[in-house]
């Protein structure tokens, strides 16, 4: 009698087990993909979260993937393909481990106008890190395997696999007799942690020994690796300030003498001042690229470079003559806290740095205590600092939401910050995917009016899982970090150039409270604080609708050769 390899099981049976295998809690879909899976996967504990656009499906499990680690997995039929790759985009820029399943009509179907069918491949190539057809059966699992291996390498960044069928009826309702088994290592990020060579610890003290004034850039690939209690114990031994990328915001706590906050292009003023005054740089489990580097500006041109990546390939990419230490940050600054000399060195350009960020800080203060009416965004980050909880998420959207949220709202390491690589409305959704990954903890999401336009409809997924979660809006009637730009294109000719940035008004907490969701619209600063203890309070979603004023603007950068 044969065993049941070789009689092998429905592909159904077998994806449902395989993702329970690899740890999978959640799946997040449009229908209709994969029907018998998604029933198959109630009686392996797999909640199935039914979204209402791929866009915000790809974005829940990028929010998910992104608070516990684990690998987001997301799922359209054909037609919602084309969706389903664009919301793929933030989880790319930003490295985050998913893995994205479509349907495809038959080969006999392609290419002879197929009704709803276009070529899916090279819309997920520039999204994925690993792309594959799967028309065979049998090849399933081992591709499986290939995707979960692929989307938590060294740069974690979604897979992608295309499955026979419109809806992935010619995998699931296949029989398959290949090897099931999977690869727990790859059920989560970091999979591998390869330590650094000796000879490139030795290089990079060298480097850092010789510098006077030393500053730390880290990124999300040192959140990613649990580099931080390592990492503020090196800063401690260098006198180095610590600066981080948006992706790492929180590593250290954001309020220690040693952290100065955000750099680059999101950043506020001390970060770009410090670290471009700075004669070395040690960059950690970050790219980089543009953003945090003030299109390169920051730190100065020519000076050492000491690169930390767990991607070798990734090092030097943004500057020459980089010092490389591949290997995983957490081991990489635990070997250089054992190379370099254990007595601390002299604090002076700590103490600088301190001294800036304090007059900044002073300077923010009475904007963070307005009680001005409309209601000022200092103030409303002020009064998320004290509400959100010790162990909290916040998750923010992109521009002035990831810019408000970078340097205005204080975190601790046990806090987590995700938010928007570029992608306007990501924050709803993600949060959602956030709350799922880590149920005891409470997610507030900040996003302004122009963002929480795209995905209104995820409050009835919401409602429908009963998400305990915060979506605090930002409501100013504009896209409020465009609004200078677009009055000074227009100048002094005729016209209506709000037609071009200014919306609403809208009030969100009625929208809510039509959807079954808790709604609370606050008018005046001195509600705030009120409005969000009892949001936080409540186990399920909720929305703060906070009306604020769109004329002030957020922190700007500091800017080499630009007078302060």
């Amino acid at each position: 009698m044969r065993d049941e390899a070789e009689a092998g099981q429905p592909g159904s049976e077998v994806l449902a087990a395989m993702l329970a295998g690899y740890g999978v809690s959640h799946v997040f879909f449009v229908d209709a993909i994969l029907r018998r899976t998604l029933i198959a996967m109630e009686g392996h504990g797999i909640r199935r979260i039914l979204a209402h656009s791929e866009k915000a499906a790809a974005y829940m499990a990028d929010g998910y993937a992104r608070a516990s680690g684990r690998v987001g997995v997301v799922m359209a039929q054909s037609v919602g393909a084309a969706n389903l790759a664009a919301g793929l985009q933030d989880a790319f820029l930003h490295r985050a481990p998913i893995v994205a399943l479509t349907g495809r009509k038959a080969p006999a179907a392609q290419a002879r106008n197929a009704y709803q069918e276009i070529e899916h491949r090279p819309m997920f190539r520039p999204v994925t890190v690993f792309d594959a057809d799967v028309d065979a059966p049998d090849e399933f699992p081992r591709l499986l395997r290939q995707a979960f291996r692929a989307a938590t390498g060294p740069t974690p960044r979604p897979a992608h696999l295309d499955l026979l069928g419109l809806q992935g009826e010619g995998i699931e309702t296949a029989t398959i007799t290949a090897d099931r088994s999977v690869e727990p290592r790859h059920a989560a990020v970091p999979a591998h942690r390869p330590p650094p060579a000796a000879s490139d610890i030795a290089a990079a003290a060298a480097v850092l020994g010789a510098a006077r004034r030393i500053a730390i850039v880290a990124g999300a690939g040192a959140l990613l690796s649990g580099a931080g209690e390592a990492l503020a114990a090196l800063a401690r031994r260098l006198s180095a300030p610590v600066a981080t990328s948006l992706g790492a915001r929180g590593i250290i706590d954001t309020r220690d003498a040693l952290s100065v906050g955000t750099v680059g292009t999101y950043g506020a003023p001390p970060a770009n001042r410090i670290v471009h005054a700075a004669d070395a740089v040690l960059y950690v489990g970050t790219h980089a690229g543009d953003q945090p580097t003030m299109d390169w500006r920051v730190p100065r041109p020519g000076i050492p470079i000491v690169q930390i990546d767990a991607d070798a390939t990734e090092i030097g990419r943004a500057y020459p003559n980089t010092t490389a230490v591949p290997g995983d940050p957490r081991l990489a600054i635990e070997a250089l806290l054992a190379a370099l000399p254990a007595t601390p060195r002299a604090p002076d350009f700590a103490q600088w740095a301190a001294g800036i960020v304090h007059d900044w800080r002073a300077a923010m203060a009475p904007l963070m205590a307005s009680d001005a009416s409309p209601i000022r965004v200092e103030r409303l980050c002020a009064e998320i600092t004290r509400a959100l909880p010790e162990d909290g998420i916040l998750v923010a959207d992109t521009g002035y939401s990831g810019i408000w949220t970078a340097t205005c709202v204080d975190l601790s390491p046990r806090q987590t910050y995700l938010r928007a690589a570029g992608s306007l409305g990501w924050s709803f959704p993600a949060a959602i995917g956030a709350a799922l990954a880590q149920p005891g903890r409470k997610v507030v999401c900040f996003s302004g009016d122009g963002a929480i336009y795209y995905h209104l409809t995820e409050l009835e997924t919401a409602r429908r899982h009963n998400v305990p979660l915060v979506l605090v809006i930002n409501n100013n009637s504009a896209f409020g970090q465009g609004l200078v730009n677009v009055r000074r294109m227009q100048g002094n000719r005729p016209g209506n150039p709000d037609e071009i940035i200014r919306f609403g008004p809208t009030d969100f907490a009625a929208i809510a409270r039509a959807f079954g969701v808790h709604g609370f619209r606050v008018e005046r600063a001195g509600d705030i604080a009120a409005a969000l203890a009892q949001a936080v309070a409540i186990n399920g979603p909720v929305v703060v609708d906070v009306v604020t004023d769109a004329e002030p603007r957020a922190p700007e950068p500091w800017v080499p050769g630009v007078e302060e």
